[in-house]
């Protein structure tokens, strides 16, 4: 069937609906100028949009890299602050379908900077209450005056008794006063708000990269474009790990007077620093995109692809002839007429509906290990925060960034199609999951803490037979509920020097050293001197090589899932019709915030919680964060439950690929390449179009890429 493209009774206000005509003035008015100018305007958008990408990546990295400060400054459980990091997902929730759908009418580079703006203003809202608060006070037993001499000799048992009672008066009174009890739920509207500002930043950048660039390019800007926003999760981390290096009151507290370090899990960082720093970002990634243009001219060699595009789908709503009042503004009623439409077209699309329920369960299995990650590389191989912080950003990171970007450099080498961008992703899944499965054999054992993991004697004894007290220090009235940790001369650690049982200490702060400690006597295999220092004992030298091959086969895990992330995220809008690429990618991404980014991080944080040995204690005499973990039923827990998740997407997957193969392969007997197979798809989801596309020379344009 032919089509008449060019009526002699248009009028010049409707010249931009007739796509040849356009294209043939386009011919004869210097079209080097028009190309370049396009390029030019693309190379803009595409520089601020990865800048925009970077930014809003480190300052969701600064929340990820300080959620363990969080959790220790404000007392909190670890599922609690899982609901503080999923509320970023909530604001997410509340705009994004609509932003999706109706920005990509709008001026989307000026609703990305509004956006950008937002998550500024979140960002400053979320390190807000650290200016409002107390200095941090951790919990000790040690009173030691830091202008003490350090030739002075302090009873720890003495001590206690005497102080004992009246800190506990202290605690109640400060209780009545302390303000910064829910100030945590300033972080978390900060989060939610940053979630808000997040949320046109995706849907939007994407659409109009691929409404305005060649369609062969897309997935190679799509390469470059996560490519470089990877460097903001790496930045983040190494600024995660510079302030968790800096006490949390910097400049406003003694040094001296400090008795932890940053391997103790009381010490708190200066997790405020970086979401400071994060919300300056933003406001600069806001900048550029308040003076791009609201639309661009596609390049020479995609023209007739898009008018193709824009021609069938006006015939098949009006015919032959192109109506004037497409040009008149919609009312709200007919949009959202047209948004229902649309939203359902997409969900009934099986294609999609499928490749969604096998991203939620990857995607849940993601954002709970990524959440907790820091954290168990504390608990599990007795690294530091900083130090946890620095080895992700410098280890894990880069590879992830190569693989994203040789993921795009391979679809565009190869021309994949939709067919082979499906296989090849699933593939490089199922290798990082192979490979995951590798850290339950490279795991370390619990610390040898007296009364919890290990007797008095050093034997290995049950969870529920532990008891902190003994003969050792049956003369000091200790407490059992402050943790205040000394390592033992004999490789043990204690939950104080009260409960070790010393008589006497030298030295303050970091310095200070117990002597006489008791319970080192009967430890059945010593026979060296009976003091303990501040702070845990290190885990063993098997325990340091384990890590090592839990970095490397976090390495190469990581660059086999990276691998298959950007065919995977191709998926999401070569799925559905072209006018719907923008309401597919924000839905995808609503679905991910709703059922894997708000619940993930708590029902992990759940499960963490049960495998705590020993709880803190808050100014209030409250449970506070926990100190200690079973490192072994955190390990199985952390890692299974992952791994759980993350199996049964598998299976989806191997329906979504049959569903693909099906459909493309049927409606394509010879060689596919990738717009071909979207030729295919526009067939099946348009019945109008798909009469007019057999044969048709703009169905052979629109199909080329």
């Amino acid at each position: 069937m032919t089509v008449e493209t060019k009526p002699s009774n248009t009028s010049d206000s409707n010249q931009e609906a007739e796509p040849d005509q356009l294209l043939d003035d386009e011919g004869n008015k210097n079209p080097p100028v028009k190309k370049t100018s396009s390029r030019t305007g693309l190379k803009v958008f595409l520089a601020a949009l990865s800048f925009s990408y970077f930014s809003k990546a480190l300052c969701g990295t600064i929340m990820k890299s300080s959620i363990t400060q969080i959790e220790r400054r404000f007392g909190l459980t670890s599922s609690v602050a899982g609901f503080v990091d999923g509320s970023f997902e909530m604001g997410n929730l509340l705009v994004i379908a609509f932003v999706s759908y109706f920005g990509a009418k709008l001026h989307r580079p000026k609703i990305i900077a509004v956006g950008s703006f937002t998550m500024a203003l979140g960002c400053f809202l979320s390190a807000m209450p650290h200016f409002f608060m107390g200095y941090y006070k951790y919990e000790t037993t040690s009173h030691t005056d830091a202008s003490a001499s350090s030739n002075s000799s302090i009873n720890p048992c003495s001590l206690h008794q005497d102080v004992n009672d009246t800190v506990l008066d202290v605690s109640q009174a400060d209780c009545e006063k302390e303000p910064s009890s829910y100030m945590w739920i300033y972080i978390l509207l900060g989060n939610m708000l940053r979630g808000i500002g997040e949320t046109p930043i995706t849907p939007l950048g994407i659409s109009y990269l691929d409404d305005f660039a060649k369609e062969e390019n897309v997935p190679m800007y799509v390469g470059c474009l996560h490519t470089i926003a990877m460097l903001g999760p790496m930045f983040g981390f190494l600024l995660g790990s510079l302030c968790a290096k800096l006490y949390v009151d910097i400049g406003f507290v003694d040094p001296g007077s400090i008795t932890i370090t940053p391997q103790d899990s009381r010490w708190v960082g200066a997790w405020w620093l970086g979401f400071v720093i994060g919300g300056v970002l933003s406001v600069l990634s806001a900048i550029p995109f308040c003076f791009l243009p609201k639309s661009l001219k596609k390049p020479e060699g995609a023209k007739k692809d898009k008018a193709s595009h824009g021609l069938l789908e006006n015939m098949g709503a009006m015919g032959n002839k192109l109506s004037p009042e497409k040009t008149k503004p919609r009312k709200l009623s007919a949009m959202l007429k047209d948004f229902y439409n649309s939203l359902k077209k997409v969900l009934g699309n099986r294609m999609y509906f499928t490749f969604l329920c096998c991203s939620l369960l990857q995607f849940s299995s993601f954002i709970g290990f990524v959440t907790y990650k820091p954290k168990y590389m504390e608990q599990q191989y007795g690294q530091s925060t900083s130090k946890s912080n620095f080895l992700i950003g410098v280890t894990s990171l880069p590879p992830v960034s190569l693989g994203i970007f040789l993921g795009g450099l391979i679809m565009k080498k190869y021309k994949m199609g939709i067919i082979a961008a499906t296989k090849f992703s699933i593939t490089m899944s199922f290798l990082s999951y192979v490979m995951g499965l590798l850290h339950f054999f490279v795991g370390c054992d619990n610390h040898m803490v007296a009364g919890m993991t290990v007797s008095y004697e050093g034997n290995p004894i049950p969870y529920h037979n532990n008891s902190l007290f003994s003969e050792c220090n049956s003369h000091c009235k200790c407490s059992s509920n402050v943790w205040d940790p000394v390592c033992g001369a004999n490789g043990i650690t204690y939950v104080s020097a009260c409960l070790a049982g010393c008589d006497t200490s030298v030295g303050h702060g970091k310095n200070a050293v117990f002597h006489n400690c008791r319970c080192l006597e009967i430890s059945s295999s010593w026979t060296g001197n009976n003091s303990a220092t501040l702070g845990q004992c290190p885990k063993s030298d098997d325990c340091s090589r384990n890590f090592i091959y839990y970095t490397v086969i976090q390495v190469i895990g990581g660059f086999f899932y990276a691998l298959g992330a950007t065919p995977s995220f191709i998926l999401t809008f070569r799925c559905v019709q072209p006018e719907l690429k923008a309401l597919a990618v924000g839905l995808f991404t609503l679905t991910m915030r709703m059922l894997a980014g708000i619940p993930a991080p708590v029902y992990f944080g759940a499960a963490i919680d049960r495998t705590c040995l020993k709880w803190g204690s808050t100014s209030c005499g409250k449970r506070g964060a926990c100190r200690l973990y079973d490192s072994n039923a955190n390990r199985y827990v952390y890692l299974g439950l992952g791994a759980l998740l993350r199996g049964p997407s598998f299976l989806v997957a191997i329906i979504f690929y049959a569903l693909i193969k099906k459909h493309f392969q049927n409606k394509n007997s010879g060689p596919v390449e990738n717009g071909q197979e979207d030729a295919a798809m526009n067939k099946e989801d348009n019945c109008k179009i798909k009469e007019r596309l057999p044969g048709s020379p703009d169905a052979e344009n629109e199909s080329s890429i």
